[in-house]
């Protein structure tokens, strides 16, 4: 009865494990339940800057892909979804960078779009801190920060100006971008 004990706990240790992939020492899950589709794991990386790690990110995706230009342009379900790992990141930090990366996107976002974005983060960030960005094309990019929805943009042109941040010719991190389009 034991070693049937054993091999159940070590067979059901290998499926929760084999559920989930670590990257840069988060675990991130292999699929996402993102509107009505089941969302894979497309590849994720650690954002850094001047040496210092600050989050790790993971990109989904209906099919995998190492395109960028598909993931920006697609048109289909998708998500970006952050784990800070840094007291570095701070909100003023995050939205200076996510400023910055609009103005370097491939795609250009409204004015008023980015200014209601902002608006999703008033509250301070800290180490462990989770960010999902959902596109969904009924509804738009839904923002959630530790599972709490903070708004939804609704529109295509929105979505296409913030994945470029991460994955557009002047990304954030070339080493996260290969990351997340499964080239790392």
């Amino acid at each position: 009865m034991k070693n049937l004990i054993l091999i159940l706990f070590f067979f059901i240790g290998i499926e929760s494990f084999a559920q989930t992939k670590t990257i840069s020492g988060v675990k991130f899950p292999l699929t996402e339940k993102i509107g009505k589709n089941e969302l894979v794991l497309n590849g994720g990386g650690l954002r850094e800057k001047y040496w210092m790690d600050l989050y790790v990110a993971a990109l989904y995706l209906e099919t995998k892909t190492s395109d960028a230009s598909k993931v920006i342009y697609g048109t289909e379900e998708m998500a970006i979804h952050i784990k800070i790992i840094s007291s570095s990141v701070t909100r003023e930090r995050f939205l200076e960078s996510v400023n910055e990366g609009f103005a370097n996107a491939t795609s250009k976002a409204s004015a008023e779009d980015k200014k209601k974005f902002i608006g999703f983060f008033s509250d301070e960030f800290k180490i462990g801190d989770v960010i999902h960005f959902d596109y969904t094309p009924e509804k738009g990019l839904k923002v959630t920060k530790n599972g709490v929805v903070k708004g939804t943009i609704p529109g295509y042109d929105f979505k296409k100006s913030l994945f470029s941040i991460w994955l557009g010719s002047k990304p954030a991190d070339e080493n996260l971008k290969k990351g997340m389009l499964g080239k790392g």
